[in-house]
């Protein structure tokens, strides 16, 4: 009875479009895709297939996409649909930013970092998911779509963990995140009736290198966040990647419209 269960977890006969594959979650979330037989197109700006075992390359592809790209998006996505065909499974685990995204707080900020970044992130997220729903209602698709956040997106951040650290709080961060959180729900509400999905993942501190730095968090930060979260840590990559893979398989074919807290607790307290 168990192996049957499991069944609804297996991806096969199913395309996944991600965008932003080739980040620190985004290569965890592929990997655990090609695992369950799923068909994986890579939307990002770099290649990462060598990080692939060669039993997965076979169901892996890459494209070239910069979702950054707001002026040609319409025309990308277009693209790639005529020449992958339309996804069943949508993920978008990207992290678009401004050269001058670690300058985001509030002391630093400047107005036009801010419409920036919210342009090339939550725009970029809000506009290519509404253009791939479109799309798989038009070919009566049923299928899911993820949209990675944070839970700084419904929640403020907490600046005990930054004292003494290499990071700082982000103004501009909260806004994007908060954004996607609420259009998840109005995209979700809009395309029930047409059997697409669509949930976003709010996860907490993932381990791993500082967007903006590209150097790991230090040491005081990870004390600083450890002692405030109840389980004590952050969360490791992989961890959020299995939360994508329910979202994605017919074991959450009940759920849209809701954000997945991946936390560790963070929240409850």
């Amino acid at each position: 009875m168990r192996k049957k269960k499991l069944v609804k977890f297996n991806l096969k006969s199913k395309k996944v479009f991600i965008v932003g594959g080739s980040g620190l979650l985004g290569n965890e979330i592929i990997k655990l895709l090609l695992e369950n037989y799923a068909s994986v197109i890579n939307l990002d700006i770099f290649d990462k297939k060598k990080d692939l075992t060669k039993k997965h390359q076979k169901n892996y592809n890459f494209q070239k996409f910069d979702i950054s790209d707001l002026e040609n998006l319409d025309k990308n996505i277009e693209h790639i649909t005529k020449k992958f065909g339309c996804p069943n499974i949508f993920i978008n685990s990207s992290y678009p930013v401004t050269t001058d995204w670690n300058l985001s707080s509030f002391k630093k900020n400047k107005v036009s970092n801010l419409r920036k970044n919210v342009d090339i992130h939550q725009n970029s997220y809000c506009w290519s998911a509404h253009r791939i729903c479109k799309k798989m209602k038009e070919k009566k698709i049923k299928g899911s779509v993820i949209l990675l956040n944070s839970i700084y997106g419904f929640l403020g951040q907490n600046m005990s963990i930054y004292k003494k650290t290499n990071i700082e709080e982000n103004m501009n961060y909260s806004i994007i995140k908060g954004g996607i959180l609420n259009f998840s729900r109005q995209l979700a509400s809009y395309y029930g009736d047409s059997g697409i999905r669509i949930n976003s993942i709010c996860s907490g501190g993932v381990k791993g290198h500082v967007k903006g730095i590209l150097k790991r968090q230090d040491k005081k930060f990870i004390k600083n966040y450890s002692k405030n979260c109840p389980m004590g840590r952050l969360a490791l990559p992989d961890e959020v990647a299995y939360s994508v893979l329910f979202l994605a398989s017919e074991a959450s074919s009940y759920i849209t419209g809701t954000s997945l807290v991946v936390d560790g607790g963070w929240s409850a307290i």
